[in-house]
């Protein structure tokens, strides 16, 4: 009997089966992506691997997956209560470069980042500012259907007017009394948000365009239902982000996606949670945050972060330290070379183990438990291309590239690699005394050799 997979859906706050809403098997995915004005630090990579696992899982149970993230190269100010300047622009300010020159340079290096922790491209990645269009239909449709009232800097939503917004987060309305704890501008409301802002009198951005409202820039969250509803349609499988998306942002998308068409967006809300440095939320308005080159400076294979990841599950906040990353690089070598040291001959994986996996990654993602049964497979009784090929199925999950991964190569004196072609050949003779003399004059030398069924290998010791 097969395992159902049951996934945490943050709209209902409840584990559910998940069921495809296409008949063919097909699952739409949308992540919100990378606001590109600057790196991004290893706290987002924490997000965007949980959602690289949730789309291996995705497949590991037969579906074909969609994946949708968007790159935000406009449109995301630095107050998420639409105020202060466009990131971008900020962005464009600090480097001395434009504010489409630092996009390009800023999307460059996650796309590479992704590549370097084998995280999985997404299949479709739209820039907002190449869906201006229609993200300005949209608005028009709102305030068509009266969702929208203007103030003296844009087209604002008026949330007054559903009954059940912030439902995502539980919102308390009544306690964002405006002009009290919120400071309201010429907003309606506190929860109102910024449909389309417009440029300031006088002033000329890097990033405007022409619109029924007067020339401006679209708001944030407008970009992300414009393009997940043009590629995704009005009602798709699962919308994922980080825990900070919950409150503002992915309500806010909920909000008019409901006004426009009467739909939540997804049938899922998936949200991973904070990766804490000192027990603290990284951030780049901290001043300072790690970047993934930070680690390789340090000497650190990014896979190590991958494999610290998956000792934690999503939905629960995890704690980046030195010391936790060591142990995370100190797993995965031990890993690889457990895996590498297994005979590489055909054969099938052991199913009851694939079960017991399976029903772990089908138990909300819950990695580190099936972590610890692909240590079990290693470490078990099992004949080792068993094993091997185990651990090579369990891999399509993990993404730690095991079968890719290869020793460091040490430089072997002419003199040692003559004494292993030596006992090579004295072993084809079936000449043990002499095999077993040159194995220990190996060894005298400061090498071991091992043999394997495709050769042997040369160890410094």
């Amino acid at each position: 009997m097969s395992v159902p997979l049951i996934l945490y859906d943050n709209y209902t706050r409840s584990l559910r089966e998940f069921g495809p809403l296409h008949p063919a098997g097909e699952v739409g995915i949308y992540t919100c992506g990378p606001t590109v004005y600057d790196y991004q630090h290893i706290g987002n990579f924490r997000t965007f691997l949980f959602e690289d696992l949730l789309k291996r899982v995705l497949r590991w149970n037969g579906y074909r997956v969609r994946h949708v993230m968007n790159i935000t190269d406009v449109g995301h100010l630095t107050s998420d209560a639409d105020t202060g300047e466009d990131k971008m622009e900020k962005g464009s300010r600090r480097t001395g470069q434009t504010a489409w020159e630092i996009a390009a340079l800023y999307t460059q290096a996650f796309l590479d980042d992704l590549d370097a922790l084998n995280i999985e491209r997404p299949d479709v990645l739209p820039r907002a500012t190449g869906h201006i269009a229609s993200q300005i239909e949209f608005i028009v449709d709102l305030e068509r259907k009266g969702w929208t009232y203007r103030t003296g800097d844009g087209i604002y939503f008026d949330t007054s007017r559903q009954v059940d917004y912030g439902y995502l987060a539980r919102l308390d309305k009544s306690g964002l009394e405006g002009g009290r704890r919120v400071d309201l501008g010429d907003k309606r409301s506190a929860t109102d948000f910024a449909l389309w802002k417009l440029s300031p009198e006088g002033s000329t951005r890097q990033m405007e365009w022409d619109s029924p409202w007067g020339k401006g820039f679209p708001g944030w969250h407008i970009e992300c239902s414009a393009m997940a509803q043009h590629y995704l349609g009005d009602y798709f499988d699962i919308h994922c982000g980080g825990e900070d998306h919950i409150p503002v942002h992915h309500s806010n998308e909920i909000a008019q996606t409901e006004a426009r068409v009467g739909t939540r967006l997804a049938n899922f809300w998936m949200h991973g949670y904070f990766l804490l440095a000192n027990d603290a939320k990284m951030a780049k308005s901290a001043g300072e945050f790690l970047r993934v080159q930070a680690l390789v400076d340090r000497g650190y294979d990014p896979l190590a972060f991958r494999y610290l990841c998956l000792t934690g599950h999503y939905r629960s906040q995890l704690n980046f330290t030195w010391d936790a990353l060591d142990a995370a690089a100190t797993g995965l070598a031990r890993m690889r070379s457990g895996f590498h040291a297994l005979d590489a001959v055909p054969a099938e994986a052991d199913e009851g183990l694939v079960a017991r996996f399976t029903a772990q990654v089908n138990d909300d993602l819950n990695l580190p438990r099936a972590l610890a049964v692909a240590w079990e497979a290693l470490r078990g009784e099992l004949p080792g291309p068993v094993k091997r090929a185990t651990l090579a199925r369990f891999d399509r999950v993990f993404g730690l590239g095991l079968e890719a991964w290869r020793p460091k190569v040490e430089s072997v004196p002419a003199d040692i690699d003559a004494l292993a072609h030596e006992r090579v050949a004295a072993r084809k003779a079936k000449d043990w005394a002499e095999a077993d003399r040159l194995r220990a004059l190996l060894r005298d030398a400061g090498w071991d050799m091992e043999d394997r069924p495709d050769g042997y290998t040369l160890k410094r010791r």
